[in-house]
């Protein structure tokens, strides 16, 4: 990692300061590259071991550096841009390049919920088709995503195995092709069972993004999906606004 040797000095706090300089220091490493211990940033910068323990948790808070307990802190890889866009989980990560794959956690017939009847805008007790998902990118878990469809829209879908891509089997099975959706976008932190398959402790920051998918009228699925904070970052396009959208379910 290239040295950097600028004395804290200003009205802005110390620990702020020092991690403007990490910053820059992360900016010109590579991922996995160690950065130095508290003890010699401590003695490099002129500070105390605390202000240097308050700018590294900063970062590793924020995805930016990693810890490895008993070895020290480390860079962590460059999050993947996450687009606000209708596009599914394999197409998002082909077009960066990376391989995805998945792994069916869950495949299963299931009634409506009062809370899934509401986001489905259908009746309690309503068959639905509910899958779960663990998505990984070049082998790396990525996100936990669950999805549920109205079972009268997909007859037969759960008699098969499951689809390796919903949105393609959506589209030639069903002529159901999502053309727009909402998303809800939430920081969350990450239950034990999510924790335990994306490889991260529990309480690990994570986006949670809940999405419902439309084919003209017709509110085809809704999903929601648990995505590493420390692999994501959002990518949101502005434009100037265009008539309304008007929510079908409101």
């Amino acid at each position: 990692m290239t040295e950097h040797s600028p004395l804290l000095s200003g009205a802005a706090p110390k620990h702020l300061q020092l991690r403007e300089i990490l910053l820059d220091l992360i900016a010109t490493a590579q991922a996995e590259e160690p950065i130095p211990s508290e003890r010699e940033l401590a003695m490099r910068y002129g500070v105390a071991r605390m202000t240097v323990r308050q700018a590294v948790e900063s970062l590793v808070a924020e995805g930016r550096l990693f810890k490895v307990t008993g070895k020290g802190t480390f860079v962590a890889g460059p999050k993947v841009d996450l687009q606000a866009r209708l596009t599914s989980f394999s197409e998002e990560m082909t077009r960066r390049g990376m391989q995805p794959s998945s792994t069916v956690l869950a495949f299963t017939r299931m009634r409506a919920t009062p809370h899934l009847a509401r986001e489905l805008a259908c009746e309690v007790n309503d068959d639905l088709v509910h899958l779960k998902q663990l998505r990984f990118a070049d082998d790396v878990p990525m996100a936990v995503e669950r999805a549920w469809l109205p079972h009268r829209l997909v007859p037969g879908l759960i008699d098969r195995p499951p689809p390796e891509s919903l949105c393609e089997t959506l589209a030639q099975r069903y002529g159901l092709v999502p053309d727009w959706g909402e998303d809800t976008i939430e920081a969350g932190a990450a239950d034990h069972e999510v924790a335990s398959y994306l490889g991260v402790r529990p309480g690990a920051p994570q986006l949670q993004i809940e999405r419902h998918s439309y084919a003209g009228q017709t509110l085809v699925s809704y999903s929601v999906s648990f995505y590493r904070a420390d692999r994501y970052k959002l990518w949101v396009p502005l434009a100037r606004p265009q008539p309304p959208i008007h929510n079908p379910r409101r």
